[in-house]
Parts: C-alpha cells; sequence; structure tokens
C-alpha cells in the first residue's frame, strides 16, 4: 500500500509540477504577447516620427532650394539689366561717334570751296544777329 501511496504522491507531485509549469507558460506567454506588443507599439511611433523627421527634411530642403532657385534668378535678372544699361550705353556712343563722323565728312564735302565758306560764314554771322 505504501507504494500505491507513493505512486499516488508520486503522480499528484508530477501533475501538481505539469500545473505549476503550464501556468509559468501561461504567464511566459502572456508576458511574450506584451513584450511583442509594446515591441510593436514602440516601432510604429519610431516609424511615425521618422516619417515626420524625413517630411521636415524635404520639405526644408525644398524651401531652402526655392530660396537659393529666387536668389540665382534675381541676380541673373540684375546680370541681364545691367549688360542692357552697358550696352545701350556702348551704342550711344557709338552712334555720337558715326553721327560726329557724318557731319564732319558732310561738312568737309560742304565746305570745300572758297565760295562756300564765305557764305557759310556770312549765314552764321546774320543768324547770330537775329538772335
Amino acid at each position: 500500500m505504501d507504494a500505491v501511496n507513493e505512486r499516488e504522491t508520486s503522480i499528484k507531485d508530477a501533475l501538481a509540477s505539469a500545473e505549476a509549469a503550464r501556468n509559468e507558460m501561461e504567464s511566459l506567454q502572456s508576458d511574450n504577447q506584451r513584450i511583442l506588443k509594446e515591441a510593436r507599439a514602440e516601432k510604429e511611433t519610431l516609424l511615425k516620427e521618422a516619417r515626420i523627421t524625413r517630411s521636415e527634411l524635404i520639405n526644408g530642403a525644398k524651401e531652402e532650394a526655392q530660396m537659393e532657385a529666387q536668389k540665382i534668378l534675381a541676380q541673373a535678372q540684375e546680370a541681364i539689366q545691367n549688360e542692357k544699361r552697358a550696352a545701350v550705353i556702348e551704342l550711344r556712343e557709338q552712334v555720337g561717334s558715326i553721327a560726329m563722323e557724318i557731319a564732319e565728312k558732310v561738312l568737309q564735302k560742304e565746305l570745300e570751296s572758297k565760295d562756300k565758306q564765305v557764305q557759310l560764314i556770312n549765314q552764321l554771322i546774320q543768324d547770330s544777329d537775329l538772335k
């Protein structure tokens, strides 16, 4: 009978150990589920922060690029205006120089003879007296 009692006690102890092991496993599974849930939540938080940071970096880079493009465009427009002014000034100087050369040649042609020179001088004197 002792053997039966011993066997019964051994079986009860084994069942108790199995129950404890089962409870331990359930506890571990519960802990694992909680840890996985926390890890997923942390992953989502990190991904959200990464998306926000990426978006901020992209927007900042776009704004900086737009500002740089506007600056380059303004500089180009100013350079174009400066070149235009310089070209107009140079053109005026050339036109003035050409006009002077033409006037000089016309006067030389007109005043080739002594009679024409005297006539022009008389005309200038008369015009100055009128004024």
